[in-house]
């Protein structure tokens, strides 16, 4: 069969219209994919911004950004021997990547109501390829999230 030069025209534009409207429409469901609530955002900032200290092993930057119940809960000289013993043995970070993020009006121990996150990410470490962090953040009476714990796996 051979076929005529006006069908192999329509053919050819059909091709790249279709070819664009899937783009536009992946385009579309990508961005909607990508959005977050603001609560979200801020959690998460709030994580990495004080994760960035841990990565460094600097105990006190870390402490001193954290929590109060973080603080009620251990000494700064407890927390740089934890954290020491913790991440020294991870090598460096190497990548990190959120795997969620959950709110919750309780802790899972059944400590006071507020607002608290939970974030946790997949980690690569230079000497431990596959982990998960989780850090546990609390948003306090200034409206500033703050980690009140921290836990790798």
């Amino acid at each position: 069969m051979i076929a005529s030069t006006s069908s192999l025209r329509g053919a050819a534009l059909s091709i790249p219209l279709a070819l664009r409207a899937f783009v536009a429409i992946a385009c579309v469901m990508a961005g909607a994919a990508l959005a977050q609530d603001p609560n979200s955002i801020s959690a998460q900032k709030a994580a990495r911004d004080w994760l960035a200290y841990t990565d460094k092993v600097d105990a006190t930057a870390s402490y001193g950004g954290a929590g109060v119940k973080f603080k009620e809960a251990v000494t700064v000289d407890r927390w740089a021997e934890a954290l020491q013993k913790a991440r020294t043995p991870l090598g460096a970070l190497e990548q990190r990547t959120v795997m969620k993020t959950t709110f919750d009006k309780s802790l899972p121990d059944g400590g006071p109501e507020g607002e608290y996150a939970l974030v946790m990410y997949r980690t690569a470490f230079a000497k431990k390829e596959d982990s998960v962090e989780t850090v546990t953040l609390e948003r306090e009476k200034d409206g500033v999230w703050r980690v009140i714990g921290y836990f790798i796996r």
